[in-house]
């Protein structure tokens, strides 16, 4: 990913309202649909919660948001393919 333009921080909130900048590092399409990984933007990477974030991309009503992946097994998969992107 190019530092040319900066960071792509976003930043997401959580069903009970708490606001997270994250990282955006990579982005892959498997099935046709969009998964990207972040990494916390506001944690020290030796703090024991900082790790890879994997969040799908969703579309409704026309509208594209990102939701949380709920098969534990395919997202350790996801999460495999991403470390291999990472350490290429």
């Amino acid at each position: 990913m190019s530092d040319e333009f900066g960071n792509d921080l976003v930043t997401i909130t959580d069903q009970d309202g708490n606001a997270y900048s994250l990282e955006h590092i990579d982005t892959i399409e498997l099935d046709d649909t969009y998964y990207l990984a972040f990494v916390p933007a506001d944690m020290s990477e030796e703090d024991d919660d900082f790790g890879l974030v994997i969040l799908k991309v969703v579309e409704e009503d026309g509208d594209e948001f990102l939701a949380t992946i709920d098969d534990d097994e395919y997202l350790e998969e996801l999460y495999s393919k991403f470390l291999e992107r990472l350490e290429q």
